[in-house]
């Protein structure tokens, strides 16, 4: 079959279930291939449904001229809700993600000086202009909520904390911390330790820091698997998610908190 002779509408619903890399791929085969590869009807199926209300609450307007430079450009890192959070498609999924800054979890005991302190220094290399340092707690509990229905549909998502250890940390791994993920009555539960030998892939670090964000040293978060949870159609619920350790009783310091992602989980 003769792909240049099929008409753009036909040629679009097509590609509706392919990826964008594979429309890339495509638009290799012919001149007339590109042109509709290339199309606004054809990137159209890859942005997210509520494209125009994501574009409403990023900080920086994004400038583009057709829609695969949209997509490519949402593939980036954007911070959206005043720096409280960040957004960027999954370049290989064209799935939505997001990561919650610091400032937007729920952090027992962090407006207390004596046990956490509010960090701004330039050396930690963060995504966000603040993030989380405890001083010293037993008590260690990290929370997070988010809007079900602002994420991709049909959607197996991975809930990552980033944080990093400052040279004094102490107490953070000789006792196993509770993880839990939930949405509605599903709940996902494991035991994880917090330490340097968090998730390690750069699989998703190389899609999150796209672009400009390249920067030697902003890698170095340890990613802490808290769980998972699935989307479905347009779900309105809330994911809960949760880090806690609070039966050892003992004084830990040194953790930093840059905040959590949430992020398809990609099967290979």
């Amino acid at each position: 079959m003769n792909l240049d002779l099929l008409p753009l509408d036909c040629f679009a619903h097509i590609l509706s279930f392919a990826s964008a890399r594979e429309a890339c791929q495509l638009s290799i085969i012919s001149e007339t291939i590109r042109s509709m590869t290339d199309s606004d009807v054809v990137w159209d199926n890859f942005l997210p449904f509520d494209c125009e209300e994501v574009l409403s609450r990023l900080d920086t307007p994004v400038i583009y001229r057709t829609k695969k430079e949209l997509y490519f450009k949402l593939c980036c890192l954007h911070h959206m809700d005043g720096g409280t959070k960040m957004f960027y498609l999954d370049k290989e999924t064209a799935k939505k993600c997001y990561i919650l800054g610091a400032r937007e979890l729920q952090i027992q005991w962090s407006n207390n000086p004596l046990y956490w302190s509010w960090n701004s220094q330039p050396f930690i290399k963060s995504r966000f202009d603040e993030v989380a340092e405890l001083r010293t707690i037993w008590w260690l509990e990290i929370k997070g909520l988010f809007n079900a229905k602002l994420l991709s549909p049909k959607t197996l998502y991975s809930v990552y904390l980033l944080v990093k250890f400052a040279d004094r940390a102490y107490g953070l791994d000789t006792h196993p911390s509770q993880a839990s993920v939930q949405l509605d009555m599903v709940l996902s539960k494991r035991k994880v330790y917090l330490n340097n030998n968090g998730r390690g892939s750069n699989k998703n670090r190389a899609i999150v820091n796209g672009g400009d964000d390249r920067e030697e040293g902003i890698d170095d978060w340890v990613e802490i698997e808290l769980g998972e949870f699935y989307v479905n159609d347009l779900e309105d619920g809330v994911v809960e998610m949760c880090l806690k350790e609070v039966e050892s009783q003992h004084l830990r310091g040194g953790l930093i908190v840059e905040g959590i992602q949430l992020t398809p989980k990609i099967k290979l």
